[in-house]
């Protein structure tokens, strides 16, 4: 059965756009799981609302901070979430347990939160210095 040259033309055409999306998809740079948890930071410490907290733990690792446990109340709702601050060890300064800190949470996702970020820190400072 000959079918009309336009017809042709056009299952090439759309041929040729499957195999292209498929081959970009195949080939382009997924975002490293840190770039993701930077951006989740990012995004917070810009658009997230700020709600009073309390650190519940801190977790070493070689003696240092690796992460933050701590709980907030949103909307009588208790939520406690844990922030790994491995990578952001710098913005620790005199972290202490028995201080209150700010949270940045998502407004629609409320279990969505930090505690610091590179542009944002909700973790008190130099109190009674």
């Amino acid at each position: 059965m000959l079918q009309h040259p336009r017809q042709i033309g056009a299952g090439m055409a759309a041929v040729a756009l499957i195999a292209g999306t498929v081959w970009w998809e195949i080939r382009r740079r997924r975002p490293s799981p840190e770039e993701l948890e930077l951006r989740r930071r990012t995004h917070l410490a810009a658009t997230g609302r700020i709600i009073d907290g309390s650190v519940l733990d801190i977790l070493l690792a070689d003696g240092e901070p690796s992460a933050i446990l701590y709980q907030y109340r949103v909307s009588g709702v208790i939520y406690e979430r844990g922030q790994d601050v491995s990578s952001l060890r710098g913005y620790l300064a005199d972290l202490r347990l028995d201080m209150p800190v700010q949270v940045r949470y998502d407004a629609h996702n409320p279990a969505e939160s930090i505690v610091v970020a590179e542009s944002w820190n909700g973790l008190w400072h130099g109190v009674g210095e």
